[in-house]
């Protein structure tokens, strides 16, 4: 439940959103996404063909017991998330990488994942004053409300003063 009120959780729109509109220890939920088969098997021939993501039937007999998306899939689907709600589309200035990447338990098909984040902490660049530097807890979690990815992002985002 997002604990801010406004567009996407925060007082200002996406489009709108600098530096200053993310404050150190607000939480935010966002979307549903419904996996499917044909994604994970299409994700995972382009980029991961392990037996596990890409053969349904060799899948039944690999260590999860049938076919599972991708880790990069899920990272994936969580960006997704990620970039529509939360990040600000005229202040981001990139990452520099992301902290802490685990995936905690396998996706699916047929899986529904949403996005929880808590901002972490902000701060301005020591080098630039006109941009800061957000860090966010995400976590993708699933219908079971089981937390199956977790990973700490680093966004450079440009202040209201560097616009």
């Amino acid at each position: 439940m997002n604990d801010h009120q406004g567009t996407d959780g925060f007082t200002t729109p996406i489009d709108d959103r600098y530096f200053e509109d993310y404050t150190a220890g607000a939480t935010y939920e966002y979307g549903n996404v419904a996996v499917t088969e044909e994604e994970i098997i299409g994700f995972a021939s382009q980029y991961d063909p392990q037996s596990f993501h890409v053969d349904p039937v060799a899948a039944k007999q690999g260590p999860f017991g049938g076919l599972v998306a991708s880790g990069w899939h899920t990272v994936a689907l969580m960006m997704q998330l990620f970039a529509r709600h939360y990040l600000s589309t005229v202040a981001s200035l990139g990452s520099p990488g992301v902290d802490e990447l685990r995936w905690l338990k396998p996706v699916r098909p047929a899986d529904k994942l949403h996005l929880r984040l808590r901002t972490l902490d902000t701060r301005l660049s020591r080098s630039d004053p006109q941009r800061g530097i957000v860090r966010t807890l995400a976590e993708l979690v699933d219908q079971g409300d089981e937390v199956v990815l977790r990973v700490t992002v680093v966004n450079l985002l440009r202040t209201r003063d560097g616009t």
